[in-house]
C-alpha cells in the first residue's frame, strides 16, 4: 500500500485522533496514490498510525478513515459507518418530531467529507472531498440500503470541492422526482424545501430547536427577522403567538419559498411582513425611522469561511449586531448567530460585546445556542463546532 511518513514529531495531533493531516507535516509521499486512494499514515519511525483517504490538490492532504491500521476500508467499512450513524439519529428526540434530520456530518461520523441530510423520503448528499468522492457508487448504493429512500438528490456543488482539485456535480444520483419543493414537518410545523437550488442542501436543519427557542419566546412580541431566507425562524416566531413578524431576505427565490411555507401552516399571514432588502441597508433604514422590536433574530450567511477571513468577518458581524442592538426595545431579546467555522464562540462573543459598547446598549447573555444534536462533533474534532448564538437581554 502506498504511504504518507510524516515529519519527526508531527505525528502528535494523529495521535490525539485528530483525523487531518495537512501538507506541511509530511516528509514524503511512497508510491504513487491516486486522488482519494487509501494510503497508510506512518510515523517518521515508520510505525503506522491511520489509513487515510489521500487528497494531492488540498492543503488538507488526507483525511483519516481509521485509527486502527489493518482495518480494511472497503464497501463493508462505509456501510458500517452509516448504519452507526442513522442509529445514533434514530435514539435522538428530535427524531420523534421531525421527518427531516442530518444523517451524516463529516468528519464527526468517521466520514470525512461527506454530508448527508434527509427531507422526508429524499435523501441529499454532498460530497466534499477526494476520499469520499471515491467511494460515491458504493456509498449511494448503502445510503439506499441503510435508509430505504429511494431518490437520492447529489449537491457536490459547494466551493471546497474546487480545493480537492474537484468538478462541481448536482442532481439524482438514485431515484428521480420533483424535489424542488420537498414537504416537511418539524415540531408540527410544514415546510417546503428546495433541495435542488436552495443554500446548502436546501434548509438548515443545525437551528432546529433554536427556531423551537424563537417560538417559545415569541409570544406577544414584536420580532424582526433578519436574514430570514425561507422563514424558518419568522414562521416559528408566528406559531408562537408573536404580535408581528417582519422578515428580511435580499434573495427572491428564497421569499417565494418563504411565502409557500407560510401558506403550509394555519397561520395569521396577516400577521408577517417578508421584505426583500439588502439586510444591512434595511436595517439602517428601521434605525433612522426609530423602530423598535422586542425579538430580534439574526442569522446571516457565512461571513468567515476560514479562519484567515475572520477579520473581515469580524466587521460585517459587528454592524449587523450594532444595528440590531440599536433597534431592541428596552427589555427585548436579541437571538445573533454566526456559521463561520473562522469565528470561534469567543472572538464571536467579542464582536458582540463590542457592538453593545457602540450601540450604547447594555445587554447580558442568557442562553447560548448550537447546532442540533444531530450535527455532533467529535471530541478530537472541534472544527466540527461552527454554528454558535446567543441570546442577549437587553437591560
Amino acid at each position: 500500500m502506498n504511504a504518507l511518513i510524516l515529519k519527526k514529531g508531527r505525528e502528535k495531533s494523529l495521535k490525539r485522533r485528530h483525523p487531518w493531516v495537512f501538507s506541511g507535516a509530511i516528509e514524503r509521499v511512497s508510491g504513487k496514490p491516486a486522488p482519494g486512494e487509501t494510503v497508510e499514515v506512518l510515523d517518521a519511525a515508520k510505525k503506522p498510525l491511520a489509513l487515510a483517504a489521500f487528497s494531492p490538490k488540498s492543503q488538507i492532504r488526507a483525511r483519516v478513515w481509521s485509527f486502527d491500521a489493518a482495518e480494511a476500508i472497503d464497501a463493508g467499512f462505509f456501510r458500517k459507518r452509516l448504519q452507526a450513524s442513522l442509529r445514533l439519529r434514530a435514539q435522538l428526540p428530535a427524531a420523534k418530531h421531525t421527518n427531516a434530520l442530518r444523517l451524516v456530518h463529516g468528519e464527526s461520523d468517521g466520514l470525512p467529507g461527506l454530508v448527508v441530510d434527509r427531507y422526508a423520503d429524499v435523501l441529499v448528499a454532498q460530497l466534499l472531498a477526494a476520499g469520499i468522492e471515491r467511494w460515491r457508487e458504493e456509498i449511494f448504493d448503502a445510503l439506499v440500503e441503510s435508509t430505504g429512500c429511494e431518490a437520492v438528490y447529489e449537491r457536490s456543488d459547494a466551493e471546497v470541492r474546487k480545493l480537492e482539485g474537484l468538478p462541481a456535480r448536482s442532481g439524482f444520483a438514485r431515484g428521480n422526482r420533483n424535489a424542488s419543493r420537498c414537504p416537511i414537518v418539524e415540531y408540527g410545523l410544514h415546510f417546503r424545501v428546495d433541495v435542488e437550488q436552495g443554500q446548502k442542501t436546501g434548509f438548515f436543519l443545525d437551528q432546529r430547536e433554536n427556531r423551537q427557542r424563537v417560538r417559545a419566546l415569541a409570544a406577544g412580541r414584536e420580532v424582526l427577522d433578519g436574514f430570514c431566507y425561507t422563514g424558518g425562524f419568522a414562521i416559528a416566531a408566528l406559531a408562537g403567538g408573536a404580535q408581528r413578524v417582519v422578515a428580511l431576505e435580499s434573495s427572491a427565490p428564497a421569499l417565494e419559498v418563504a411565502r409557500e411555507n407560510l401558506a403550509a401552516n394555519p397561520l395569521d399571514a396577516s400577521r408577517v411582513e417578508f421584505v426583500k432588502a439588502d439586510v444591512f441597508a434595511h436595517l439602517r433604514k428601521l434605525r433612522d425611522q426609530g423602530k423598535q422590536f422586542d425579538l430580534v433574530v439574526l442569522d446571516p450567511p457565512k461571513f468567515a469561511p476560514t479562519a484567515a477571513q475572520a477579520r473581515n468577518a469580524a466587521r460585517a458581524y459587528k454592524d449587523i449586531n450594532l444595528l440590531a442592538l440599536k433597534l431592541l426595545a428596552p427589555g427585548g431579546l436579541l437571538a445573533t448567530f454566526s456559521c463561520s467555522g473562522g469565528v470561534s464562540g469567543e472572538l464571536f462573543q467579542s464582536i458582540v460585546a463590542g457592538a453593545a459598547l457602540d450601540a450604547g446598549v447594555e445587554a447580558k447573555i442568557v442562553e447560548r445556542f448550537a447546532a442540533a444534536a444531530d450535527h455532533p462533533v467529535a471530541l478530537e474534532f472541534p472544527e466540527g463546532e461552527y454554528l454558535k448564538g446567543l441570546l442577549l437581554a437587553r437591560t
